[in-house]
C-alpha cells in the first residue's frame, strides 16, 4: 500500500465514524479532569456512574470521558487507591457535553502516610492507580517514585521494574532487556511515538541519552494490545513527558558531585515551568536539563584460545613450513589494558502545549530535544601471540599444560581528536534525539476520535576521530589466573622500543528518521448489556529511513616518527587502576600531541581506505502499514475482555556495498548492491481482567508479537577484514522473529498504597536471529552471517511487593519496602556450530538472565526520606560463538545505591545520592565464568544538590 492510498483509507474511516456518531447522538456526555489540591493531574482514577453501571478511568493527564449517558441526574463516583470515594452530583442533558473538574485533596485521604510535606498525592499512588486500572499487564513507575535525580538517565530508572535488566556502557544503564529478550527486540516510545535509534548496526534505543527528570512516568506493557505497535517481542516501554498543569508550577534543581575514579566534578541543573491561561484553554509545560559529568573507566580485555602451534623449522615437499600442534590449557591469546577518560555533557529540552477549543475538541503539541556530547580519550595497550609460523621451538614455555611464555606483537594506541572547539583533543561522539508530535482528541456525539503525527530523528556523529598506534615484538609472560588475565613483558620496555604502526583519522555519521501517523476511532458498544463497552479501530503508518556514511584515511609521515620517544609521551602508571595494581597501562603518545599534528600538510601523505568503511555504509528504508480492530467489553460485573486483531505490512528497501579484493587480499573495487523484502503479519490478541474485589485483580493474556531484523543484517554487503582474518556478510532473506505469548498475573493492591503481585509467562518464538560463525572455504577466515534459528521458548515467573509499613508503631511506620524478583528460563534450537552442524548442547536465548532481583528499603516522614536500593541480574549468554568454548556471557551484576533528601520547607529540599557502592564492574566471560573476556570498573559516584518546587 502506498502512502496516497493509506491516507485515503484514513479519510474513509473517519467519514464512516462521523456518520455513525450523528445517527447515535441522542444522549449526553460527561467529560472532565481530576487533579489534586496542588493542581497535579490524577491518572488511573476510576470514574463511575453506579445508576447505569458505566465507568471509565482517567488518562495520564487526569482526563476522562463518559459517552451515551441518558438524560437525567446521577451521582459520579471517583475511586482512587488510598483515598475515600469522591461523590459528585451531576445532571446530564441530551446532545450536550457536561464539562466538570474534580479535586482530590487531603481531606479525602484515608491514610496520613500518603501526605508528604508540600501536599499532593504520592508518586507511588499515581503509578499504582494507573497500573491497577489498565486493561493489560503493565508496570507503571514514576521517576520521582524511585528517587532519581537529574544526574541519572532514564535507563537507571527502568532497571527497577520487574523483569527488566540493563546493559551498562561507561557505568550508565544504556540497553534495555525485557523478560530476557535483547534490546533490539523491544520497542521504546515517547508519548506513544517510536524513538529512533542512533546505533549504526542495530535497533537499540540509547536509554542513557534521556535524563530521568524529563520524564514523568514510565510504563512497560508486557502484553501489548492490538492498538499498540506489534514489534515488541519482549515488551513495549513508553516514556511519558510532563504535561501542562492545571495551575502555575515552577521547579528547579541545582546539583554537583564527584566521580571517585577521576576525582572530577559533576555539575547538573534543571528547571520546569508550566501554567494555564485564565480561561483554561491553553496550557504549557517547558522543561530543560543539563548534566556535565567528568569520569572514566579502567578496563581489561582478553581473548581465549585452546589451540597452539609452532614452526618446527622444517618444510614439506611444497616448501611450506611444517607446524606442530601442542595440547595446552585455555590461555589468553590476546590481552588489552585500557584507560578511558570521558567527559559526558547531556542536555535536554522539552516544550509541551495543549489547547482546548471547546468541550469536545482539543489539540496538543509535544516535543523533546536530547543532545549528548561524549569526549573521550582512550589509552590502550594490547599484546597478541604471534602466528604459529613465526614461533620457533625455543620461543615458548609450557608448564603443567599452561602456556606461560611466548612471543607477542604489542601495540600502544592513543585515541583522540583535533584541538579546540567542542572536540578538545578528544574523540567527540555527538548523539542527538529529537521528537515532535502534533495530535488531537475529538468527540463527535458519542464517537471518540484521536489522531497523531510525529517526526523523530536520531543521529550519531564522530568527526575528526584520530588514532596513533605504535608496535613492537617481544616475549611476554602469560599469567595463569583466568579471572585476572595478564601479559607482562619478559624484559622492560620503553617508548624507543615502539615503532610507528599507523596514524588514522575517520569520520562516522549515522542517522535514522522516523515519521509516524495514526488515527483511532472509539465507538460505544455494550455487546453484553453490562453497562460499559467499546469497539475501537484505527490505522497507522510508520516510515523509517536509516543511513550510515563513514570514511577512513591513513596518514604516512614523510620523515621522523621512527619511534614513540620522538613524540610527547604521557604515562598512565596504574597505581590506582581499579582492576588491580598489577595492571599498568604504561606510556603513550599524548592526546595533545596527536591533536596538534597537521596531517593535511605536506609533512604527511594520505590514503583513502574504502575497505575500512564502505562495508559499514548503507541506506535502508522501512515502511510499515498497520490497521487493527478491537473490542473492550464487560462480560459481567467483575469480568472484562479485550480482544482484537492487528495487521502489519512491512516493506524494506536496502542499499549496501560489496567489496572486491585481489588475490593478495588488497582492496580492488566496490559495487553497490540493492535488495528489498516484503512481509505481512496478522496478530490476534485476547486480554481477560477479573476484579475479584476492589483491591484484587487477576489477568490473563494471549498475544502475538514480532521483531524485525537489524537494518545492517538485511543489507546485502560483504566485508573482508584482512588484519583480523574475518568476513562479515548480510542476509536479505532474514525473516522477522515472531512470538506467541501467554501471560497470567494476579495483583493485590493495599489500601495504604502498595501492591503484592505474582504471575507466570511463556513465549514461543520462531525465526529468532543469531550470528552464525564458520570458516570461509576460499580464504580460511572466520565468516560471520546473521541467520534465523528454528525456535526458542522462554518461560518465567514474576513476584513483586511494595508497601509502606504503616501498621508498625511509632516512627517504624515510616519505613517502606520495594521488592521484586523474576525467574526466567529459555531454550534455543536450530543453532549451527562453525562446522555447519546443529549444536547439541543446551543453549539459552542470548540476553535471557535467569534471575533478576530489585530490593529497596526506604524511610520517609514529612521532612526526611532515605532509600537503600539493590539491583541484581544473573549471568546470561550474550553472544553465540562458533562453539561452546567461544560463547560470550554477560556476567552477573549487583548494584547498591543510596539516596536521601530533606525538606527545608514545603518548596525547598536538599538531596544526596551515592551510586555504585559495590564498585560493580561490567564483566564478560568466555565459555566458563572464571575465564574473563572483559572487566571494566567505574568506582562510586556522589551527587548532591537543591531542589525547589512551587505549586
Amino acid at each position: 500500500m502506498n502512502r496516497k492510498n493509506y491516507f485515503k483509507l484514513l479519510l474513509v474511516t473517519l467519514f464512516v465514524a462521523l456518520n455513525y456518531s450523528f445517527l447515535q447522538a441522542q444522549t449526553g456526555v460527561i467529560k472532565g479532569n481530576i487533579a489534586d489540591e496542588a493542581g497535579i493531574y490524577v491518572p488511573g482514577a476510576a470514574v463511575m456512574i453506579p445508576e447505569i453501571n458505566k465507568g471509565t478511568t482517567t488518562d495520564f493527564d487526569g482526563n476522562f470521558t463518559l459517552v451515551e449517558i441518558p438524560e437525567g441526574a446521577y451521582t459520579l463516583v471517583v475511586k482512587y487507591l488510598g483515598y475515600k470515594d469522591l461523590n459528585k452530583e451531576v445532571s446530564v442533558t441530551a446532545n450536550q457535553t457536561l464539562d466538570i473538574d474534580l479535586v482530590l485533596n487531603s481531606s479525602t485521604t484515608t491514610l496520613e502516610t500518603v501526605q508528604l510535606l508540600g501536599g499532593g498525592l504520592s508518586a507511588q499512588a499515581r503509578a499504582l492507580n494507573a497500573q491497577k486500572n489498565r486493561p493489560n499487564i503493565t508496570n507503571i513507575v514514576s521517576t520521582e517514585q524511585i528517587g532519581k535525580f537529574p544526574d541519572a538517565n532514564i535507563g537507571d530508572a527502568v532497571k527497577r521494574i520487574p523483569g527488566i535488566t540493563m546493559q551498562v556502557d561507561q557505568g550508565e544503564a544504556r540497553n534495555i532487556i525485557v523478560r530476557g529478550l535483547a534490546p533490539q527486540l523491544n520497542s521504546v516510545t515517547l508519548n506513544g511515538s517510536r524513538i529512533p535509534s542512533a546505533e549504526g548496526d542495530n535497533r537499540n534505543v540509547q536509554m542513557d541519552l534521556i535524563p530521568s527528570d524529563m520524564i514523568q512516568t514510565i510504563e512497560v506493557s508486557k502484553a501489548v494490545t492490538p492498538d499498540m505497535d506489534a514489534d515488541a517481542l519482549g515488551g513495549s516501554v513508553n516514556l511519558v513527558t510532563r504535561s501542562a498543569p492545571e495551575d502555575f508550577r515552577l521547579a528547579a534543581t541545582l546539583g554537583s558531585g564527584v566521580n571517585f575514579i577521576t576525582d572530577k566534578r559533576i555539575l547538573s541543573g534543571s528547571f520546569l515551568v508550566g501554567d494555564r491561561t485564565k480561561d483554561g484553554k491553553l496550557g504549557f509545560m517547558v522543561s530543560a536539563s543539563i548534566n556535565d559529568n567528568d569520569f572514566g573507566s579502567d578496563n581489561v580485555e582478553a581473548e581465549w584460545s585452546d589451540e597452539f602451534e609452532y614452526n618446527t623449522g622444517m618444510q614439506d615437499t611444497e616448501g611450506d613450513d611444517i607446524l606442530e600442534s601442542v595440547d595446552v590449557n585455555p590461555y589468553a591469546s590476546a590481552f588489552e589494558i585500557r584507560k578511558y577518560l570521558v567527559q559526558r555533557v547531556r542536555r535536554s529540552f522539552s516544550a509541551n502545549l495543549n489547547y482546548d477549543f471547546n468541550d469536545n475538541n482539543s489539540l496538543y503539541f509535544k516535543s523533546m530535544y536530547n543532545w549528548r556530547d561524549d569526549r573521550e580519550n582512550r589509552f590502550a595497550y594490547a599484546s597478541e601471540i604471534l602466528d604459529g609460523e613465526d614461533i620457533s621451538e625455543g620461543d615458548f614455555t609450557i608448564t603443567n599444560g599452561n602456556l606461560v611464555r611466548f612471543p607477542a606483537e604489542a601495540e600502544r594506541e592513543t585515541k583522540g581528536g583535533i584541538p579546540g572547539g567542542r572536540i578538545q583533543n578528544r574523540r567527540l561522539e555527538d548523539q542527538r534525539m529529537q521528537n515532535y508530535t502534533l495530535g488531537g482528541d475529538h468527540l463527535f456525539g458519542n464517537v471518540k476520535f484521536d489522531w497523531m503525527g510525529s517526526y523523530a530523528k536520531a543521529s550519531e556523529e564522530r568527526p575528526n576521530e584520530r588514532y596513533i598506534s605504535w608496535e613492537a615484538e617481544y616475549m611476554v609472560n602469560n599469567g595463569t589466573n583466568p579471572k585476572k588475565p595478564l601479559h607482562t613483558p619478559v624484559n622492560a620496555t620503553s617508548p624507543s622500543d615502539f615503532e610507528l604502526k599507523e596514524i588514522t583519522e575517520e569520520y562516522q555519521y549515522t542517522e535514522e528518521e522516523d515519521i509516524n501517523v495514526f488515527a483511532n476511532i472509539e465507538l460505544p458498544a455494550d455487546l453484553f448489556d453490562q453497562g460499559s463497552g467499546i469497539v475501537k479501530f484505527g490505522v497507522r503508518g510508520r516510515f523509517k529511513n536509516k543511513r550510515r556514511d563513514n570514511n577512513f584515511f591513513e596518514y604516512e609521515p614523510e620523515n621522523g616518527f621512527e619511534n614513540m620517544a620522538q613524540t610527547e609521551v604521557v604515562v598512565k602508571d596504574g597505581n590506582d587502576f581499579l582492576a588491580g595494581q598489577q595492571y599498568r597501562p604504561g606510556f603513550f603518545t599524548s592526546p595533545e600531541y596527536l591533536g596538534s599534528l597537521d596531517i593535511n600538510s605536506g609533512q604527511f601523505s594520505s590514503e583513502d581506505l574504502p575497505e575500512e568503511y564502505l562495508e559499514e555504509n548503507f541506506e535502508a528504508e522501512e515502511n510499515v502499514y498497520a490497521g487493527y480492530v478491537m473490542a473492550n467489553q464487560k462480560l459481567s460485573e467483575k469480568l472484562s475482555i479485550l480482544a482484537g486483531v492487528r495487521l502489519e505490512a512491512t516493506h524494506i528497501n536496502s542499499l549496501g556495498n560489496e567489496l572486491i579484493f585481489n588475490e593478495d587480499g588488497d582492496f580492488e573495487d566496490a559495487s553497490p548492491v540493492r535488495d528489498e523484502s516484503n512481509y505481512t503479519n496478522i496478530l490476534p490478541g485476547v486480554h481477560f481482567k477479573y476484579n475479584l474485589n476492589d483491591n484484587t485483580v487477576v489477568r490473563f493474556a494471549w498475544t502475538n508479537t514480532l521483531a524485525r531484523p537489524n537494518y545492517i543484517d538485511l543489507v546485502p554487503y560483504r566485508a573482508v577484514n584482512n588484519e583480523d582474518e574475518e568476513i562479515s556478510v548480510g542476509n536479505t532473506d532474514l525473516n522477522p522473529s515472531t512470538s506467541m505469548n501467554f501471560d497470567f498475573m494476579a495483583e493485590y493492591y493495599f489500601k495504604s498504597v502498595g501492591i503484592l503481585s505474582g504471575g507466570v509467562f511463556y513465549k514461543d518464538i520462531e525465526d529468532f536471529v543469531y550470528t552464525y560463525i564458520r570458516q570461509d572455504e576460499a580464504t580460511g577466515y572466520d565468516l560471520f552471517q546473521p541467520l534465523n534459528g528454528d525456535e526458542a521458548n522462554i518461560y518465567g515467573a514474576e513476584v513483586s511487593f511494595q508497601r509502606q509499613l504503616n501498621f508498625l508503631p511509632g516512627f517504624a511506620k515510616n519505613f517502606g519496602i520495594y521488592l521484586n524478583y523474576t525467574y526466567l528460563h529459555s531454550e534455543a534450537n536450530g543453532i549451527r556450530n562453525e562446522d555447519g552442524d546443529l549444536r547439541e548442547d543446551e543453549l539459552s536465548l542470548p540476553g535471557s538472565s535467569p534471575n533478576m532481583f530489585n530490593g529497596s528499603l526506604s524511610y520517609s516522614d514529612k521532612r526526611f526520606s532515605a532509600r537503600l536500593s539493590a539491583n541484581f541480574s544473573d549471568a546470561y549468554l550474550d553472544e553465540l560463538g562458533g562453539n561452546a568454548f567461544q560463547d560470550r556471557y554477560y556476567d552477573e551484576q549487583f548494584f547498591l545505591d543510596f539516596n536521601m533528601s530533606y525538606s527545608i520547607n514545603k518548596n525547598l529540599r536538599i538531596f544526596a545520592n551515592l551510586n555504585n557502592i559495590t564498585n560493580q564492574p561490567l564483566r564478560y566471560y568466555q565459555g566458563v565464568s572464571n575465564r574473563t573476556m572483559q572487566m571494566e570498573y567505574y568506582s562510586q559516584r556522589l551527587t548532591f544538590g537543591l531542589k525547589y518546587d512551587l505549586y
